[in-house]
């Protein structure tokens, strides 16, 4: 019986996940199959929006044909989530990957938008000093379909009349430097014909400033964010010195200016709010300096405290002071209401401190 069990488990071990493969790789793999290349579009709606476990449920394939497929692939969807729930409505989904490690994401309400903050990495290859994920090292990138897993996980769980609307490439890691899967899982996040059909305008990705690589972003048709959080060079290379060292600021807000904004739309600019760190009146007046001329928005976003950590939460007379001085020089300057921060969900919050707990 053991040795049957075995057989079994390495049969299992060898067939191809779908969800790993991209359009064009399904589309071989039916080829090798004899079967006409619309097969790949069918299948690609059953994983994506039916959002099925099973091959047997793909029904629009005749039982011949789920048979054969079953005794070659599988869909090997991520079993181990846990869902921490905070006491504004966030929920922070902790997910346990093949390998054992843990990646985190996070669904926002928000009055009537339901944002949900994915992970591109685990942990992430920058230092940041303000960031828990920072604080990790960089464990490994994420495929495309382990991004498109956590967006699965998440739609599973929305009850009655709970939609996603958003998605913000903001979680564990720096999207950029895992490019590639990042585009390929919006493709997926995007696509109308089978993939969640999420527009690409309420997509947004957030990097830290790897200026070399925003105009990749320009060809996903999604927002970019870009997190500058310092005014100089030196303030930048005590809060951000692995990225800054390779992207100093003159860099940066060149490749800023040069990026190829679509008409209406803008640029943002997230800035985490330190206190006695870059948040003083003659901070926020260079700042007004360094973005002038690029059409933009800036995100302003008190520091979100977590252990261990040396910086410190603004007063909230200084978060407002320094806003005012950014509004009287004409910018659109918005103060991010931070969420989840009981349960480790806001942003610089991510990371696992506590292991996931098995049902």
């Amino acid at each position: 019986m053991a040795r049957q069990e075995r057989t079994r488990a390495v049969s299992a071990a060898t067939r191809t996940n779908l969800l790993a493969l991209d359009q064009p790789a399904l589309e071989r793999f039916v080829k090798d199959l004899g079967w006409p290349k619309f097969r790949a579009q069918q299948i690609l709606r059953w994983l994506y929006q039916e959002r099925v476990h099973d091959i047997e449920r793909m029904t629009d394939l005749s039982k011949a044909e789920r048979a054969r497929l079953s005794t070659l692939a599988v869909i090997d969807r991520i079993a181990d989530c846990e869902v921490r729930r905070s006491s504004d409505g966030t929920r922070k989904f902790l997910l346990r990957l093949e390998d054992g490690l843990v990646i985190e994401s996070v669904l926002i309400p928000d009055a009537d938008r339901l944002t949900l903050c994915l992970s591109t990495q685990v942990g992430c290859t920058l230092d940041c000093g303000f960031c828990l994920t920072g604080q990790m090292g960089l464990k490994r990138n994420l495929t495309a379909h382990e991004m498109i897993e956590q967006a699965l996980a998440v739609l599973d769980s929305l009850g009655p009349g709970e939609r996603l609307t958003n998605i913000v490439l903001m979680g564990m890691g720096e999207p950029l430097a895992n490019f590639e899967a990042v585009a390929d899982a919006v493709t997926r996040l995007t696509n109308t014909r089978w993939g969640l059909g999420i527009p690409a305008r309420r997509i947004t990705l957030s990097t830290a400033g790897m200026a070399s690589r925003l105009k990749d972003v320009a060809g996903l048709g999604i927002n970019l964010a870009v997190s500058l959080n310092a005014t100089t060079d030196a303030q930048r290379n005590r809060l951000m010195p692995a990225v800054n060292r390779l992207h100093p600021l003159n860099r940066l807000l060149a490749a800023c200016r040069a990026y190829p904004l679509p008409p209406h739309r803008k640029l943002t600019f997230e800035y985490v709010l330190l206190a006695g760190e870059n948040d003083s009146e003659q901070d926020a007046k260079r700042l007004t300096r360094l973005l002038n001329g690029i059409r933009c928005k800036v995100n302003l976003i008190p520091f979100n405290p977590f252990p261990g950590s040396p910086y410190r939460r603004p007063a909230d007379s200084d978060v407002l002071r320094f806003q005012a001085v950014l509004r009287k020089a004409g910018f659109d300057a918005l103060i991010r209401k931070s969420k989840g921060r009981d349960v480790l969900g806001a942003c610089g919050q991510l990371g696992q401190l506590v292991s996931l707990h098995r049902s």
